[in-house]
């Protein structure tokens, strides 16, 4: 089959709408934070435990978003459930810019990771059901491009707008997703899982364009179209197997020390006399951009296990390195009983400071360039190919939920670990989790590169 129609990729566009708001979501906090930490209303301000809060509860909200959109996307389809994602999104963005209090702003953030979690579970899974096998891993790829774009955009947006202005710019990708959708197709696979095969027919020339055999794709799909799904079905190997593996993707996605590293890099980048924190957060944002684009456009070739292995490889060298730099700019006899030190600049040891800030810099970068290659996209797009159609929606939530719950406890537990383990010591971890990656891609993860959805379920059925 050649895929020469524009309205594919029109569909993928509408969709990855959705990741862009999801990313505007996690990028608000950056810009926001400094600026409510010294806003005049004390109903407002925010200290460095509120702080921490307002960042981190999108992750509790979006693991609720991920059952729920398990729920929705089986129920009412993955088109609507998309368009659903609208509602949280904008009442979220409404609650904070309305904001009188603290708690006002907690519950905007806790709506708002509510669509991101519905959001994260049901784009993946709409995209790699409409596309074809030979773009399926651009298209997939595109989740991850828009979230960045979309952390790169607030950043950007906030260096001029003020917190409440932001969060109305923040509202604009979903209301256009939500118009765009109105326009597009139901996938094929639902609508047959629901015996739906005309609209099924429609759906394929929508996406194929006229000059293709729908019957006979359709007839494949057919063919592994299964009957409703019971929880004693989970100890057949061939639903708990890749429902395994796409948790462990998830958790090794947040071990690697995503976040952590993310957080701490603004004060990288002062130590290293970056004056402008936000500028600097841009940068950061760039590189994510730059790389999860290259890995867009060469996931159909390289294949998804090459990618994670030099993602990884490059993760774990460069966890390294910063934990090396750690060991030696910080004052060595206060390491285990200070780690506050960590959060404070100006605290490297004498004569370090001049020296030593392009290590951690250029660390920094290479870390963020080898997961926006590889461990940043790439598990989203293996969840959404590897599960049986009948239990796609079930497993694609646990495996949202695995991402967040782990996102909100690295988030908010990394300064703890860092008291009992010292900053070098955690990297190092992080490090030692990157090299676990790789173990676990050549033991466990299968390649999906070229196979269409129904081989690889078939993949798991015979081994």
């Amino acid at each position: 089959l050649r895929v020469q129609n524009a309205k594919l990729y029109l569909a993928t566009f509408a969709a990855v709408l959705g990741p862009l708001s999801f990313g505007f979501v996690l990028g608000y906090s950056s810009p926001v934070i400094p600026e409510l930490s010294k806003v005049s209303d004390p109903q407002l301000r925010l200290d460095s435990n509120q702080a921490s809060w307002f960042a981190s509860v999108v992750t509790l909200g979006a693991a609720a978003g991920g059952m729920l959109g398990a729920y929705l996307v089986d129920q009412v389809g993955r088109k609507l459930s998309l368009m659903l994602c609208s509602v949280p999104y904008v009442s979220g963005y409404i609650v904070i810019i309305s904001a009188r209090n603290i708690w006002m702003l907690y519950f905007g953030r806790i709506l708002t990771g509510l669509a991101s979690g519905i959001t994260s579970l049901v784009v993946p899974v709409y995209i790699s059901e409409i596309s074809h096998h030979k773009v399926r891993g651009m298209l997939g790829s595109c989740v991850q491009l828009m979230v960045v774009t979309g952390i790169l955009g607030a950043y950007i947006a906030g260096i001029t707008l003020k917190w409440r202005w932001l969060a109305v710019l923040c509202c604009f990708p979903s209301c256009i997703m939500l118009l765009f959708m109105f326009f597009m197709p139901e996938t094929p696979r639902f609508l047959l899982n629901q015996n739906k095969r005309s609209e099924a027919i429609a759906s394929l020339q929508f996406l194929r364009g006229p000059h293709v055999d729908h019957e006979w794709e359709c007839r494949q799909i057919e063919d592994n179209v299964e009957e409703g799904l019971s929880i004693l079905e989970f100890k057949n190997p061939t639903i708990y197997r890749p429902l395994l593996i796409g948790m462990a993707l998830m958790f090794f996605q947040q071990v690697t020390g995503i976040n952590a590293v993310m957080f701490y890099a603004e004060t990288i980048f002062e130590e290293a006399n970056f004056k402008d924190s936000r500028m600097a957060s841009v940068v950061v944002g760039s590189i994510q951009v730059c790389f999860t684009a290259v890995a867009a456009l060469i996931i159909d070739k390289t294949g998804r296990k090459v990618l994670l292995y030099i993602s990884g490889f490059i993760m774990a060298v460069s966890m390294a390195v910063f934990g090396l730099y750690f060991k030696m700019v910080l004052p060595t006899s206060r390491n285990s009983s200070h780690h506050d030190l960590l959060f404070t600049p100006n605290t490297l040891a004498g004569g370090t400071e001049s020296s030593l800030p392009w290590l951690a810099v250029m660390s920094l970068g290479l870390f963020v360039a080898g997961f926006a290659l590889g461990w940043g996209p790439i598990p989203w797009l293996v969840m959404s190919e590897i599960f049986p159609l009948k239990a796609r929606g079930i497993s694609s939530g646990v495996c949202v939920l695995t991402n967040w719950v782990m996102a909100f406890f690295v988030t908010k537990e990394f300064h703890d670990l860092v008291g009992l383990i010292t900053a070098y010591g955690a990297f190092w971890l992080f490090s030692a989790f990157c090299c676990l990656n790789i173990i676990f891609t050549a033991c466990s993860v299968p390649e999906t590169k070229g196979r269409t959805l129904e081989q690889i379920e078939a993949y798991f059925r015979r081994s």
